[in-house]
């Protein structure tokens, strides 16, 4: 586990309850696996503007798992990695960033089978820096082009696809997922 260093002062105040450790759960096989459980204070952090990345269930080598939330939520935290490795900051240090700064991790869709889609929100407000993708699109959208609908294909067999792009002439994408029959 990294450490970051900063200068500051805390004031602590903590209370001792004595034979606490007997109102709390055993979780194993022993009578000291217990953990403390403790109640944060009244004041909350509040960001108005997050940066947020998306993760879905296939990792890094294309593979996909069906419905993983773990791989989904590992995606979308090396997305973040990746993308403020672009500011300045090393991987390093933005990994160390993700482990004390106030972001929040979500399972954002479990239903769209066989992709699991996790989130990672980031507030915008703890850096010295814009990090935001910048206004105009032009580099984040080299490669990519736009489909308009209507009709597809040879002037000899032309399909109409009005309502769905994402159809091909073979029939479409066959998810995976292993409780459908073959």
């Amino acid at each position: 586990c990294g450490a970051i260093e900063m200068s500051g002062f805390l004031d602590l105040k903590c209370s001792i309850i004595k034979g606490g450790t007997k109102m709390l759960p055993v979780t194993g096989p022993s009578k000291l696996h217990i953990n403390p459980i403790f109640e944060i204070g009244p004041l909350e952090p509040r960001f108005s503007e997050w940066l947020v990345f998306e993760g879905i269930s296939v990792d890094e080598k294309g593979e996909q798992h069906y419905l993983d939330a773990t791989i989904a939520y590992k995606m979308a935290v090396l997305k973040c990695i990746k993308y403020l490795s672009q500011f300045g900051f090393t991987e390093e240090q933005v990994y160390l960033l993700l482990s004390c700064c106030p972001c929040e991790g979500r399972i954002s869709g479990i239903v769209d089978i066989p992709n699991a889609v996790c989130t990672l929100a980031i507030p915008l407000s703890i850096f010295d820096r814009d990090v935001r993708p910048p206004s105009t699109l032009e580099g984040l959208t080299q490669g990519v082009t736009v489909m308009k609908r209507g009709f597809f294909g040879s002037s000899t067999k032309k399909i109409e696809k009005t309502a769905n792009v994402c159809i091909s002439e073979e029939g479409g994408a066959v998810p995976f997922d292993p409780r459908l029959e073959k």
